[in-house]
């Protein structure tokens, strides 16, 4: 089935108009980018009395509160996000390129509401260890594979499974493994698809990807800048000024880390690995049918509109949701997404799951 939001449906013919000025500005550091690849507060101290209270006294927390914790995968911490009643439907979230758990935050507490939640940092991402490139296999199978170790541990054996970007590489290659994990999958501008890729990746496809050297990587470095991260996350909302700060300072001061840049360059480099693995996770999608429920950013500069609607030809059930919206749709778009997931789940999921056999 095929809906579209008209709240949400983005006017093509729109596009001609001038941009505001900020969302304007930043979606032209991210072309440039793809050009080159091709104070104190104060506070009144409490009393003695006061710190010493008992602890009984204080609030109960909720299911939706937010915990923040890390566990120990093959001798990393790998930091995650958690919310909701461990008895109710899991939910898995993956982030996608250049974030974390972090572009989940609000999603996640929302969410909780229905679902026992959970979105982890990747090695190298986010507040998860970043082990040096030489110990540590910085490819979207290795990195699958810790987050395969860390759903285990964590006891998520199966789950409704959201991909953003990068999270659709490594939770593709874990439910290929593990395909009775998959109970629903949610896709928010996550490729998989030839078409899907606009001319950002030129410089990728057509230089680094061929021959990896020096000269191929350094262009590609410009996608790491400060400028470019920050218009990652505007270029392509209409409210711009809905989307966090927070974002793009919280990924670049990450980058800063040692080693954090050839992360990144290890990674576009192997993502080439993914299109290859392509005609298998569109197997998968046609051989399974998973009941998929599709958000695509209608002006990401990553992934073209194409890329979302060619899930339908293997997918011909999901519901797609075109949005007005860019790269990382939730910020703008996070009350929209989470009722229709919600709503989603209760009309096409949950009654199948109960009747399915155990």
């Amino acid at each position: 089935m095929l809906t579209v939001s008209r709240s949400a449906t983005i006017d093509f013919e729109a596009r001609k108009l001038p941009r505001r000025g900020l969302a304007r500005g930043v979606g032209g550091t991210i072309l440039a980018a793809a050009a080159l690849a091709g104070g104190t507060a104060s506070a009144e101290t409490p009393s003695a009395k006061s710190a010493q209270s008992p602890a009984i006294n204080a609030p109960p927390v909720s299911d939706q509160q937010v915990k923040f914790d890390a566990i120990k995968i093959d001798g990393l911490n790998i930091a995650y996000r958690e919310a909701g009643d461990p008895t109710n439907p899991k939910l898995v979230l993956l982030h996608g390129f250049p974030a974390s758990s972090h572009q989940y935050r609000n999603l996640v507490q929302v969410l909780a509401k229905r679902f026992h939640v959970i979105a982890p940092d990747y090695p190298g991402f986010g507040n998860s260890d970043i082990p040096d490139p030489k110990t540590y296999n910085y490819t979207f199978d290795g990195i699958s594979k810790t987050v395969e170790k860390f759903l285990a541990a964590k006891n998520f054996d199966h789950y409704g499974l959201f991909v953003q970007d990068y999270g659709g590489p490594v939770g593709f290659r874990i439910v290929g493994a593990h395909p009775e994990a998959l109970d629903w999958l949610i896709v928010q501008n996550s490729n998989a698809y030839e078409e899907g890729f606009t001319s950002a990746w030129d410089g990728f496809r057509g230089a680094l990807w061929k021959n990896r050297s020096p000269e191929t990587e350094k262009p590609l470095a410009a996608f790491l800048t400060h400028d470019a991260i920050k218009g990652i996350y505007l270029h392509g909302s209409p409210r711009p000024e809905l989307i966090s700060p927070d974002n793009w300072e919280s990924d670049y001061g990450f980058m800063q880390r040692p080693n954090a840049v050839r992360v990144n360059l290890d990674l576009f480099y192997d993502y080439r690995t993914n299109v290859a693995l392509y005609p298998d996770w569109q197997k998968f999608l046609r051989d399974r049918q998973p009941k998929t429920l599709i958000f695509w950013g209608q002006d990401d500069p990553f992934f073209t509109p194409a890329g979302g609607e060619a899930f339908l030809r293997d997918l011909p059930k999901a519901d797609l949701h075109r949005l007005a919206a860019g790269h990382f749709a939730v910020e703008d778009n996070l009350d929209y997404i989470a009722t229709t997931m919600i709503q989603f789940y209760s009309d096409k999921v949950g009654l199948c799951l109960k009747k399915a056999p155990t």
